[in-house]
């Protein structure tokens, strides 16, 4: 790490305030050329302990950036890791307001919670599966707090992974009864068709990002719990979104999910 104890609590302060005061900021990096990735991910963890301390609970893990193309471009070999809070989470069907968030972006995501902790270095896919209690589909609304979603990403780390709001729907499948990898998934704006894409735009399989997350955790000596909802990342690109918007998508045997934007 090159950030001293003080600056990571300041940056702390200063990401969370953009998100929960609905105002973009800079890159941090451009201020902090030599933060690293220890950094970012420190600066990640006292957003949720700021959090944490007024109450909210941490009610899942997230994985991003987990497409090849978008990693080779980023120059990056492991997607990025965050959390989700229980003030972010919104009803299947229900409104979400555009006054509380800067730009948001909704994509597609294949969700799963565990029935038996996981644990790093050296978890597998096999581990993986063997430890899903249930598959579910949802959507996360991403909203960056970068000025016009520009950010390197240390920042994105740092500023939790652009977490913002996520909704849960469909119903909950056993893994065994379906193939992630080949799952499809519609994303529908105002009744047309925006983009489709299948399971394994993650990683080639989703099951991979939970794989790296165990592994990225396990380096850190902490592990996946039983019980733990994770959102294993983005199948479609992000779909940006205003007020009057309405948000359905479909997923291969596992329902529909949406929202309206107020």
């Amino acid at each position: 790490m090159n950030l001293n104890r003080e600056t990571i609590l300041q940056l702390a302060a200063h990401l969370e305030g953009a998100e929960l005061g609905v105002h973009d900021v800079l890159k941090i990096t451009g201020d902090h050329p030599d933060m690293d990735w220890d950094d970012a991910y420190a600066i990640q963890e006292e957003i949720r302990l700021r959090k944490e301390a007024r109450g909210n609970k941490t009610v899942g893990l997230k994985c991003g950036l987990t497409s090849f193309a978008k990693m080779k471009q980023m120059g990056v070999e492991t997607p990025v890791f965050g959390f989700v809070s229980d003030y972010m989470a919104r009803p299947d069907g229900g409104e979400i307001k555009t006054s509380e968030l800067i730009h948001p972006k909704v994509e597609a995501e294949i969700c799963i919670v565990t029935k038996a902790p996981l644990k790093g270095p050296g978890c597998h896919i096999g581990a993986v599966m063997a430890a899903i209690d249930f598959v579910l589909p949802a959507v996360e609304i991403i909203d960056s707090r970068y000025r016009d979603f520009k950010f390197d990403l240390k920042s994105v780390i740092a500023d939790n992974t652009s977490a913002s709001r996520f909704v849960v729907g469909g119903r909950a499948r056993d893994a065994d009864e379906l193939d992630l990898r080949t799952l499809g998934v519609v994303l529908e704006k105002n009744g047309e068709v925006m983009t489709m894409a299948a399971g394994a735009a993650v990683l080639g399989h989703p099951l991979t990002a939970v794989v790296m997350l165990a592994n990225h955790l396990g380096a850190r000596g902490q592990e996946i719990p039983a019980g733990t909802f994770i959102m294993t990342g983005g199948v479609t690109e992000a779909i940006a979104v205003k007020a009057g918007d309405n948000v359905a998508v479909r997923f291969q045997d596992l329902g529909t999910v949406s929202m309206r934007f107020v």
